[in-house]
């Protein structure tokens, strides 16, 4: 589904005196369908860094970022035209933060809606398809009518995450998705998770605790000063994490 080889992502510090930074140093990383890449390391290794240049928030250095899409062309991300990156985003590419910064005047039931018919689900039927997103994640109904901007840091996550899966894409990126939320509400999100790989969605994600990891991942990259420097499954990995800041 995903290859990323010999990604290199430079910074310019404008600000400061023009030095720059290494954020990834040539990363090489495969992703399976139905396969649940987790990426671990600490602050400021370049997980979240990754997941930018995969989505083209940033735009590499150098190196190729190869998708298979749905039709089993592939293509190098690195190297497409914005306007067919565009298309790509949603569909064949998602990506989901632990921050939802909703348009104005947006409700959840509207956003999570409005990432069901752009994945392709009829729009009489994306009604029912975001209230049972938002419903599997526990997420109050009486709120899918509020804007969405009046919710909490955790109900704003929920509907991200809600929008993110619904009818989900064939790649999907995770940064943090759960990090606001409580016990309860972080078990429920995190079994829907599991299901995606289930549906042969492949994932590749970052959570800044272990336990995530080593109930959802298949595999985990650790990352260091930009690089993987080891990839396993998670009962060898992450033993070598325990007091490393994440």
């Amino acid at each position: 589904m995903l290859r990323v080889t010999g990604l290199e992502k430079q910074f310019v510090m404008h600000n400061v005196d023009g030095r720059v930074v290494e954020g990834l140093r040539g990363v090489d990383l495969d992703v399976h369908p139905g396969e649940h890449v987790a990426l671990a390391g600490s602050s400021g290794a370049g997980k979240s860094s990754l997941l930018k240049c995969i989505y083209r928030t940033y735009l590499p250095s150098a190196g190729s970022v190869e998708l298979r899409l749905g039709m089993g062309e592939i293509v190098d991300i690195a190297a497409l035209p914005d306007r067919e990156m565009a298309l790509l985003r949603g569909r064949e590419l998602g990506y989901v933060s632990q921050f939802l910064h909703p348009e104005p005047r947006r409700s959840p039931i509207e956003i999570v809606m409005r990432a069901a018919v752009f994945r392709g689900i009829d729009r009489a039927d994306a009604r029912d398809a975001a209230a049972d997103a938002l419903s599997r994640l526990q997420l109050d109904e009486s709120l899918w009518d509020v804007y969405a901007s009046v919710l909490s840091g955790g109900e704003k996550q929920r509907v991200n995450l809600a929008a993110g899966t619904v009818s989900p894409p064939r790649l999907l990126l995770l940064d943090e998705p759960v990090s606001a939320l409580d016990p309860t509400n972080r078990d429920a999100a995190l079994a829907l998770i599991a299901d995606l790989t289930d549906l042969g969605v492949a994932v590749l994600s970052v959570f800044h605790d272990l336990d995530a990891m080593s109930r959802l991942a298949s595999a985990v990259a650790l990352m260091d000063a930009g690089r993987i420097v080891r990839t396993g499954p998670p009962s060898l990995v992450l033993p070598e994490l325990t007091g490393v800041a994440r």
